[in-house]
């Protein structure tokens, strides 16, 4: 699949002809930034090289080099030793030598990039347009009226990422993500043969959105190509996607919003005694509003989804005691994913 995707992308190289895009999310660059914000980082410089060198590259290459650059292999080499040291909390990290600290500030945000790569195994995605030519891949090229800024362009022909739109696909924007599939395939597979179940939480939607991919700085919406790595890139996962890719290996469930699948788990009985075992006005405040954003669906409570993959055995009763007084296995609800029942 990587193969496939680089020789695509060389292709391209040869073929500057692209036509610019501006991608209909509310999130994207616009083209209209005010100067002051379009500010010259390292990694534009590092970017603009790299598209002058070999052509337009792919968001999904662009997310990989903002958020994983090369340039910045020292914070990576770092991290690296504090794993095989046992990711102790106690972590001290000190530069010796002149200077204001720049190369350990750089390490720094290293530290705070890779983050969520740590944790939740962040994955790049690409960006694919509906044209009257066929579906076509969103690229990252330079603009061509200003030399230090990125703009959004359409690839000329077909590349790779176009395999995975469905025919029956009736969105006029998609974003997909291979590395996902490839990620559930591997864990449909383990849990068919196994056993096993897995339990993925996230934003996203069920295959009904268009145009998720945004950036995020200081807690505030960032436009996705102005000052590259100074901002978080994210978007919303594709769960219907990720239901196809299971290939049918293992039982699917949901997705459903977070303030469903919370509820079904017993949180309002949790929240209410943890409120009568305390008396704290601030305690309580602070459990009112932590269940306020988990809850609340201008918040987390319908824009965070679950999936569950379960063996097909785990829905049919198999492997499951049988109950005297019946003459099949009484399969017990998968949590959180029905209502809560007190026996």
């Amino acid at each position: 699949m990587n193969f496939l995707a680089a020789a695509g992308v060389r292709r391209l190289c040869a073929m500057r002809a692209v036509l610019p895009c501006l991608w209909r999310g509310k999130y994207f660059s616009s083209g209209n930034e005010p100067a002051e914000n379009n500010t010259v980082t390292p990694m534009l410089r590092h970017l603009i090289y790299k598209i002058k060198s070999t052509g337009p590259i792919t968001v999904a290459e662009y997310m990989k080099e903002v958020l994983t650059n090369p340039a910045k292999l020292l914070g990576i080499w770092f991290i690296s030793e504090w794993i095989a040291a046992g990711k102790n909390a106690a972590f001290q990290l000190v530069e010796l030598g002149p200077g204001k600290g720049t190369l350990l500030g750089d390490i720094l945000r290293v530290f705070s990039q890779l983050g969520s790569l740590l944790k939740n195994c962040d994955i790049s995605l690409h960006l694919v347009e509906k044209t009257p030519h066929g579906w076509r891949e969103v690229l990252v090229d330079i603009d061509p009226q200003v030399s230090d800024k990125l703009r959004f362009v359409l690839a000329p022909c077909a590349t790779p990422a176009e395999a995975f739109i469905q025919n029956d696909e009736t969105r006029d924007h998609v974003e997909v993500c291979p590395e996902a599939g490839v990620v559930i395939q591997e864990l449909s597979q383990r849990i068919s043969l196994t056993g096993g179940a897995a339990l993925i939480a996230d934003y996203g939607h069920d295959g009904t959105k268009t145009d998720t991919f945004r950036g995020f700085c200081g807690h505030r919406l960032h436009d996705v190509l102005t000052a590259p790595g100074t901002a978080d890139l994210t978007a919303d996962v594709d769960f219907s996607y990720l239901r196809r890719m299971s290939q049918g290996k293992v039982a699917s469930l949901g997705p459903i919003e977070q303030q469903t699948f919370l509820r079904n788990m017993g949180i309002d009985v949790r929240l209410k005694i943890l409120l009568d075992k305390t008396d704290d006005p601030s305690l309580r405040q602070q459990l009112l509003q932590g269940y306020n954003m988990l809850m609340n669906p201008m918040k987390m409570g319908e824009r965070f989804n679950f999936l569950a993959l379960v063996p097909h055995q785990r829905l049919h009763g198999r492997n499951h005691q049988t109950n005297a007084r019946q003459s099949k296995p009484s399969p017990s609800p998968v949590a959180g994913f029905g209502e809560l029942a007190w026996q």
